[in-house]
């Protein structure tokens, strides 16, 4: 069960840093959302006032945590609310394509219940 938590872990931290490092770099061609208006919108609104760039910093220092191996909770707790947004983004304004977006958020779970003393300070009364 170790190896799960850990191969999640490594997986999240990979995904993470490929397309946190695209948004520099390039690499790879990310779609125009032209036809999909409020998509298209949304991204641009976050995109010209600079907090993607912001948002893809904490990916890409969370993505090297989780690939390290160290201060994992630290990572996910700056991932939170990065998963969620993607999760939200794919459900509720884009409509389609949710495969990666769920993959994201079922390898945070898998890795946030493999720190499970992180979940224990997390709800402690």
């Amino acid at each position: 069960m170790k190896h799960l938590f850990i191969a999640a872990r490594i997986l999240l931290g990979l995904i993470f840093l490929v397309f946190s490092l695209n948004h520099w770099i390039k690499f790879i061609p990310i779609p125009n959302p032209a036809g999909e208006s409020l998509a298209a919108g949304f991204m641009g609104a976050i995109y010209s006032s600079g907090f993607l760039t912001l948002v893809k910093v904490f990916e890409l220092v969370s993505a090297v945590l989780l690939i390290y191996g160290r201060y994992v909770n630290l990572a996910l707790t700056l991932l939170g609310p990065i998963v969620v947004n993607i999760l939200i983004f794919h459900v509720m304004i884009k409509q389609s394509d949710h495969t990666l977006s769920v993959v994201i958020a079922v390898l945070a779970l898998v890795v946030l219940i493999g720190q499970k003393s992180y979940l224990k300070t997390i709800f402690a009364k």
